[in-house]
């Protein structure tokens, strides 16, 4: 196999404004690679490169120009070759997404550093939690510790306190946390490349209320349920199915859905009315990470090397004209979520350093005061 990579070449002028680049020389010696050419040599070089071969494997979409050269190649191709030698066009995606769905040990430590400092952060900004403070201020300690850590944000920080909790990607960060609301924080951090995800939800005043307590034990022991059930040949939806039956048990108990059977209170018309997201995701390279779910329409089995994230919820928007329930249960919002493993005996919580009993969150909360 012969590697030619394309990349910027050196330019003063624009290295003053924008920063070093590699350039050709830089490249050949950094990269595993056997040659390296300008970009600006692309529209000339790549033609006579992919002639050569019987198949490309090219990802439309991500370069008009490039695009534009293999289209116009496999046009030569047609003109000038019998059909048994036409160059064939591959789509690269489910190749490099099955690639990438199972991790490597060097990818997990760089998932496993990533969650430590991710769960790092969110302690940080639980021990300095304080009634009254805005959203923002809890943003900018997390973010904060991501960049004293050398890595930065793997998605827009979400932190909603009270009723702003109960909205699934809340953005504004902007809101006032009042004595008595719960917070909730999903927020990870990216360590080069790879990404965590992590939510927590506990009281800004560092003490449940008693309805508080209630559902959050409940979500709490639906995660443990959840996690429980990642284990290699287990389904990607044997995580969700387990978080489920627990969520609408307790749910019955507590009298907030009817049911009157199980079957019955997991539907989307009383369960799904209060945790309407799946509990799980990929998560790699991306934070909703590549790889499909469903093998010939079944889903599709886990094994060792494969990162997900499991994540129930419940959430009870007072703002929502679509439920009715009792007021002690309004404006509370509660998402769980750690980065899962699949090993080969079962499975590894990555972002296990981040607390989530109520008992050591209860201890923590404005523990710097």
């Amino acid at each position: 196999m012969h590697t030619t990579l394309f990349v910027p070449p050196r330019d003063t002028d624009r290295e003053i404004w924008t920063g070093l680049r590699l350039g050709i020389d830089g490249a050949k010696k950094k990269y595993p690679i056997d040659n390296a050419l300008s970009i600006d040599e692309i529209e000339s070089e790549l033609p006579t490169l992919i002639s050569n071969y019987s198949s490309v494997f090219h990802q439309s979409g991500s370069s008009s120009v490039v695009d534009q050269i293999v289209e116009q190649t496999l046009l030569e191709s047609r003109k000038d070759e019998e059909d048994s030698d036409l160059i064939k066009i591959c789509n690269p995606g489910e190749m490099i997404s099955e690639m990438r769905l199972r991790k490597s040990d060097y990818e997990i430590d760089l998932m496993r550093y990533s969650c430590k400092i991710a769960s790092a952060a969110h302690v940080e900004a639980m021990k300095r939690a304080r009634s009254g403070m805005p959203e923002f201020q809890l943003q900018a300690i997390i973010e904060g510790c991501f960049i004293h850590n050398g890595s930065q944000w793997s998605y827009p920080s979400i932190v909603g306190g009270g009723d702003n909790g109960t909205i699934l990607h809340y953005s504004e960060n902007d809101s006032v946390i009042n004595d008595g609301d719960l917070v909730l924080i999903d927020a990870g951090c990216e360590v080069k490349g790879y990404a965590s995800d992590i939510t927590r939800t506990w009281p800004i005043n560092g003490k449940f209320t008693e309805p508080q307590r209630l559902l959050y034990q409940l979500v709490l022991d639906s995660q443990i349920a959840a996690i429980e059930a990642c284990k290699p040949g287990a389904t990607f939806e044997a995580p969700n199915n387990a978080a489920k039956e627990v969520l609408a048990s307790g749910l019955l108990e507590l009298g907030i859905i009817s049911g009157p059977t199980l079957e019955e209170a997991i539907s989307p018309e009383q369960l799904g009315m209060f945790f309407m997201h799946r509990t799980s995701h990929w998560i790699g390279l991306d934070v909703h990470d590549v790889g499909v779910y469903t093998v010939d329409e079944e889903p599709r089995l886990l094994e060792a090397g494969m990162v997900l994230t499991i994540e129930p919820g419940l959430y009870f928007g007072a703002w929502r004209p679509d439920i009715e329930i009792d007021e002690k249960w309004a404006g509370i919002g509660i998402r769980i979520e750690d980065d899962v493993l699949i090993t080969k005996s079962g499975c590894e919580v990555l972002s296990d350093d981040c607390p989530k009993t109520i008992e050591q969150l209860e201890a923590i909360i404005g523990d710097s005061k």
